[in-house]
């Protein structure tokens, strides 16, 4: 259901539908939806919507919205069956016909008609896409990519712009300490005391940063967390607290856009924890190799624009939206479609469903929610994001092993198909002929197997500036990116 808070406050984690990367506090008035989770408090709820009239409902709808506009595409190996399948028949029948008339020998005829089927058959034209589809397919399962459709790889190198979410994808989503230590040992030891008390994700990092620092947190007793603003209690007879600013007796924190929460010990200057949300591993490097490939690389995000502008920075994106809802996320992809980009979307939550399934293709890591692993084409196993550079220097080898594999067909066609229409082979020898048109485009597609994919990403062209930029987009300045 949805609803709206009568009685009681709380902290509401929305990250599943909005992106943001921190609970955010919930009193009287406030909206609540379903996907979102109350961590603290108790509450008294009224009734808004149910069912299909919910707001997560209605992001279901986009998603199937948009994945019947994807599910449109045709592979190279359909088109071409289309055109290749009823020729050979033709082809059969002509043979047989011609024969016919010209010798009016039935045995010569049918021997000839069969060559001609049997040298024409689309074994190698058939194995084109499908020989070149498994090979890459299992060197990326290698690298750690799982490929969910049979169209994925086709659609993945004609990639010319990467978008990628932010708490969960670019980032763990778990906040990391800035300076523990920065206020001295004892003030860390009294905020990881009071920690204990609390769920939440900024006092875990506390207790985090106390065990990696090796302070031992201290023994604060009456500890009781107060939803919403934080936790408190006593320790050597000090009243103390953790929590949000204003609750903590300062108002320093207005206006900030930095994620912090504040130490108040009972006739002390008040201390600030800075908290960053933690990149996930290689997401820099996955950012630079992109770029390098020739693709434009943006951050669309739910969560505040301090927290985006500071990620982008430390991981190289120029260019980046925050606050988006997932309507608005969908709505700048599908901009970008219509101004003929070509993008791959990344992304893990319930928020980024509708716009991984409205993108060209899409991928999740292996930790995203459920729906954004159904949602999405490509499943980054383990948790750094390398591979994802590799799968698209793989599909765009790909692309180029496939294009010299229907050169190969058409190329053994065009000589093969003459010499049987004149009747100069046995069926015997249009098999053997066959056969070996259908080994060599395999064997060209284990070509796939070698070398470094990585590095091919850089020499692989993009479609640099194909796109324009969607609406109110922000730039990170190169000098602090």
């Amino acid at each position: 259901v949805d609803g709206v808070i009568e009685v009681g406050e709380t902290e509401i984690d929305r990250a599943a539908l909005t992106g943001e990367s921190l609970p955010v506090f919930a009193g009287p008035g406030a909206e609540v939806s379903a996907g979102e989770v109350n961590l603290t408090g108790v509450l008294t709820v009224r009734v808004t919507a149910r069912g299909e009239d919910t707001r997560l409902h209605r992001i279901a709808n986009l998603v199937a919205l948009a994945e019947t506009a994807r599910n449109r595409y045709t592979s190279l190996a359909d088109r071409a069956a289309r055109a290749y399948a009823p020729g050979v028949f033709v082809l059969g029948f002509v043979a047989f016909a011609g024969w016919m008339v010209w010798s009016g020998d039935l045995r010569t005829a049918v021997n000839v008609a069969i060559a001609t089927l049997i040298i024409t058959c689309p074994c190698a034209l058939g194995l084109a896409v499908p020989a070149v589809v498994t090979a890459a397919s299992g060197r990326l399962y290698r690298a750690g990519v799982l490929l969910k459709s049979g169209t994925a790889l086709e659609r993945l190198a004609e990639v010319d712009t990467v978008v990628f979410d932010k708490t969960g994808t670019l980032t763990l989503g778990l906040p990391e300490a800035d300076a523990p230590l920065e206020h001295g040992a004892e003030a860390l030891a009294l905020a990881a005391g009071l920690a204990r008390g609390s769920s939440h994700p900024l006092a875990q990092a506390l207790r985090q940063a106390a065990e990696t620092e090796g302070v031992e947190p201290a023994v604060v007793t009456a500890l009781r967390e107060v939803p919403g603003h934080g936790v408190e209690g006593l320790w050597q007879g000090q009243r103390l607290r953790l929590g949000r600013a204003a609750w903590a007796g300062t108002d320093a924190g207005a206006g900030t856009d930095r994620t912090a929460t504040w130490l108040a010990v009972q006739g002390q200057p008040l201390r600030a924890y800075t908290f960053t949300d933690r990149p996930r591993p290689g997401a820099a490097e996955t950012v630079a190799a992109l770029v390098a490939a020739g693709c434009r690389v943006l951050l669309f995000s739910g969560d505040s624009r301090g927290a985006v502008a500071q990620t982008a920075a430390r991981i190289g994106i120029a260019e980046w939206r925050a606050a988006l809802t997932p309507e608005e996320k969908l709505a700048e992809v599908e901009a970008l479609s219509v101004a003929g980009a070509r993008v791959l979307m990344v992304g893990d939550g319930l928020n980024d469903t509708g716009a991984l399934a409205a993108a060209h293709v899409s991928a999740a890591p292996g930790s995203a929610l459920d729906v954004a692993r159904v949602a999405s084409d490509i499943v980054i196993l383990g948790q750094r994001l390398d591979a994802l550079a590799d799968c698209l220097a793989t599909a765009r080898r790909a692309r180029a092993r496939i294009s010299e594999n229907f050169a190969i067909s058409w190329v053994y066609n065009a000589v093969a198909v003459p010499i049987a229409l004149a009747g100069l082979v046995t069926p015997f020898a249009a098999a053997l002929a066959m056969s070996a048109s259908s080994i060599s485009v395999s064997l060209n597609a284990l070509r796939l197997l070698r070398g470094s994919a990585v590095a091919g990403v850089a020499s692989a062209p993009g479609r640099p500036g194909h796109a324009v930029p969607p609406r109110g987009l922000s730039s990170t300045p190169a000098a602090e990116a």
